[in-house]
């Protein structure tokens, strides 16, 4: 008797366990996002297009090499709750969370400096047309 109370409660334990959400994940939201090479070209500092009211904090296109891009979402994976945004370091490498003082690669958005433990959240980057005229972001 005192076996099956006790494997009660553990399960009982890890099913309350299971689930949960501290709040510290970036939330999925939709993101749809076009526009063609040649404006990236025009309007992107250092190889980083940042595009507002897009995504959880905005979204950051940065372009790697020739028809090579990546995109991440602009708010900190160190506390999102707070939607604090990236802001991208003059070397245009780095990504600076200005509340926290966490750093972030802009090549895969790996953390780089404490107290970032977590990437930055990444988004599909897909290229269409001749020439690989429009670049097209998505989730």
């Amino acid at each position: 008797m005192i076996k099956r109370i006790t494997a009660a409660f553990v399960l009982l334990l890890l099913f309350a366990g299971c689930g949960k959400d501290d709040g510290s994940y970036i939330p999925n939201v939709q993101v749809r996002y076009h526009m063609t090479a040649a404006a990236f070209s025009v309007e992107a500092k250092n190889g980083v297009y940042i595009v507002e009211n897009i995504g959880v904090a905005g979204i950051m296109i940065i372009k790697l090499a020739v028809n090579n891009y990546v995109a991440f979402d602009r708010c900190s994976s160190v506390n999102p709750e707070q939607r604090c945004k990236v802001t991208v370091d003059e070397s245009g490498i780095t990504a600076t969370d200005p509340c926290s003082g966490a750093k972030f690669l802009l090549t895969d958005g790996s953390p780089q400096k404490a107290p970032a433990v977590r990437a930055l959240k990444s988004y599909q980057v897909s290229l269409s047309g001749i020439g690989s005229g429009e670049i097209n972001v998505s989730n």
